[in-house]
């Protein structure tokens, strides 16, 4: 039977108590069944975060069409730099640690600076005013240690809370902007272009799942305030919701082989990526984002 038949069940086997699966025997294409594409999409309501093997043959406009099956394709151009943005195509995310001449960024470049953000617990595109659902990442270069991606299931961190404190919780809007979370490491080296590109955007702190139903915290190193709330109370709230909702019975860390697509759902999960020699060894990543279909406060809580 043809692996993109929709008739045939994907391989699925689970990698985490609370979220994570592998699925085998699947050719990722533009051209998957329809079938297919609603098992995959069950399957994601269910696990959060797929890792589909062995995807070598995915060039940027595969992925890119795999991608669409799904949703609307976020344009991402790079916030800093854009006139040294290293790949084509607009609707690619450059997850890497090279320049335009295809070499190891120096490492003071404005790039890996702010590139370093991406070590920080975050959900995709949570500072735009409609964030995204889906995002795809593809292992086209990866370094021999290192370089692990964790994810943490945001829907298992709210199941877990006291009731009292999901009361406290349930109604609060939150702030993002990229400002916020690069000011966490330092990084403060924008343009004023860039700052009015970064306005802070309104979100839900807590959030419905649509396909599945659970609820879920909606956090990320992107929050910088919660409205009506004094900034130091907001911010130590966050900080204690953060590290309560990463703790490792909520975490799978994903360990990197060439070919790897992984999905994930932003609506309900935090990633974040882990240390490598990037001074060192080349690492190069591409993610296709997917819109969520309206902004968080215009869906149903």
């Amino acid at each position: 039977m043809p692996a993109n038949d929709d008739t045939a069940p994907l391989r699925i086997t689970s990698l985490h108590p609370a979220l994570g699966a592998r699925v085998e025997g699947l050719t990722l294409s533009p051209d998957l069944a329809p079938g297919t594409v609603d098992a995959i999409r069950a399957a994601m309501d269910r696990y959060a975060v797929l890792i589909f093997p062995g995807q070598a043959q995915l060039d940027d406009e595969a992925q890119l069409g795999f991608g669409r099956l799904f949703g609307t394709v976020e344009e991402t151009p790079s916030l800093v730099d854009q006139s040294r943005r290293r790949l084509p195509q607009n609707q690619i995310n450059d997850i890497s640690n090279l320049g335009v001449d295809g070499k190891i960024l120096p490492a003071d470049d404005r790039r890996r600076m702010f590139n370093l953000g991406n070590l920080l617990w975050h959900s995709d595109s949570s500072f735009k005013p409609t964030p995204a659902s889906y995002s795809m990442l593809h292992a086209r270069v990866i370094p021999p240690e290192g370089g692990e991606t964790e994810f943490a299931d945001m829907r298992a961190a709210w199941d877990a809370l006291p009731d009292a404190r999901k009361a406290t919780l349930r109604d609060l809007v939150t702030e993002h902007s990229l400002i916020f979370s690069r000011a966490l490491l330092g990084f403060e080296e924008f343009t004023p272009e860039e700052r009015e590109r970064c306005t802070p955007v309104p979100q839900r702190l807590v959030r419905r799942h649509p396909g599945s139903g659970r609820m879920s915290l909606y956090l990320s190193s992107h929050i910088g305030g919660i409205q009506g709330w004094q900034t130091p109370e907001a911010m130590a709230l966050l900080r204690d919701l953060t590290e309560f909702a990463t703790q490792s019975r909520f975490v799978y860390r994903h360990h990197w082989a060439v070919g790897d697509l992984v999905v994930w759902d932003n609506r309900c999960t935090m990633h974040r990526g882990r240390p490598y020699a990037d001074k060192t060894y080349p690492r190069d990543m591409r993610r296709v984002t997917l819109m969520d279909v309206a902004p968080t406060l215009a869906q149903a809580a």
